[in-house]
């Protein structure tokens, strides 16, 4: 009758997954590893902020800023800035 059938298990793990995905709002989430400061710099850099204005919002020095830059980019194997936007788009960060 071209009807799906999920074994019992496999649907509560998929709703399960669900819910905990739900649970957690992206910008509150932890991605890859990075912290919540490094969360909001990469942010604030993929909606195209330069280190001066990071540092004027997130009342931090404009080193801070490169440091948090130069961390993220390392704990994400990210090599220029528009790599970091295009990692941004894809973890539903910014919109492109």
């Amino acid at each position: 009758q071209g009807e799906v059938y999920l074994y019992p298990s496999l649907a509560k793990l998929l709703v399960k997954d669900y819910l905990t995905q739900s649970v957690q709002p992206k910008n509150q989430a932890t991605l890859d590893g990075l912290t919540p400061r490094e969360n909001e710099v990469l942010t604030l850099l993929a909606d195209g902020a330069s280190n001066a204005e990071i540092a004027m919002q997130l009342s931090i020095s404009p080193k801070t800023v490169a440091r948090h830059r130069e961390n993220i980019m390392g704990k994400l194997n990210l090599h220029t800035r528009t790599e970091l936007v295009k990692y941004a788009i894809r973890k539903g960060i910014i919109q492109p």
